[in-house]
């Protein structure tokens, strides 16, 4: 393996100045943390809704929906113990950015590969945050919270990449996983390091 990746197959990994920076700012990690749970949530409903007839997929969704959605009040929960307030959704230039990887048209199933990779790659990039922040802030409860929820987005990360699997050839499933993977890296180059950003 390339000695740039991670074991999540990232082919960047997080500039080291976030992992130096984000327990002084951990309100607003918080925060943008729990707004990022609801929204992997919403973004399995919304698969769900689109995709019903594939039961497979309607199936894994509903599982990984109700364990999104119950990071979410975690979250909320380790929020209020510290006395912090939800406060607005902030805008997530990440997402915003590596949305646009996503090609449009093409058949019914072409369209929802592409979905499941994005949602594979912020699962993987979600996983490898919560290992830093595992890893490197002193509140020892959070060490442990985000320990737990790294080695879930692993599992999300795998179940998408395999739902992919179902609806288009492994190679080329893979071959289209390396252009995202590519393309992130490229991405991350450019965006500002936030350290009060999830992503």
């Amino acid at each position: 393996m390339d000695k740039n990746k991670t074991t999540l197959g990232l082919n960047l990994p997080t500039d080291p100045r976030w992992a130096n920076v984000a327990e002084k700012s951990i309100a607003e990690i918080l925060i943008d943390h729990a707004y990022c749970e609801q929204k992997a949530a919403s973004s399995g409903i919304s698969l769900i809704v689109q995709y019903p007839e594939k039961a497979e997929l309607v199936e894994m969704l509903t599982d990984l929906v109700a364990e999104e959605w119950s990071h979410f009040e975690r979250v909320l929960e380790m929020m209020k113990k510290r006395g912090i307030k939800l406060d607005r959704k902030r805008k997530d230039d990440y997402v915003v950015a590596i949305t646009e990887i996503v090609r449009r048209g093409g058949s019914r199933d072409e369209q929802l590969v592409e979905r499941l990779l994005l949602n594979a790659l912020i699962e993987a990039r979600s996983c490898e945050r919560f290992k830093i922040l595992h890893q490197n802030i002193q509140d020892e409860e959070l060490s442990k919270f985000y320990f737990e929820l790294m080695v879930s987005e692993a599992g999300h990360y795998h179940s998408f990449l395999d739902m992919a699997k179902r609806f288009m050839p492994e190679e080329k499933v893979m071959k289209r996983w390396a252009d995202f993977l590519e393309a992130e890296a490229e991405i991350l180059k450019t965006l500002e390091v936030r350290p009060d950003r999830m992503h």
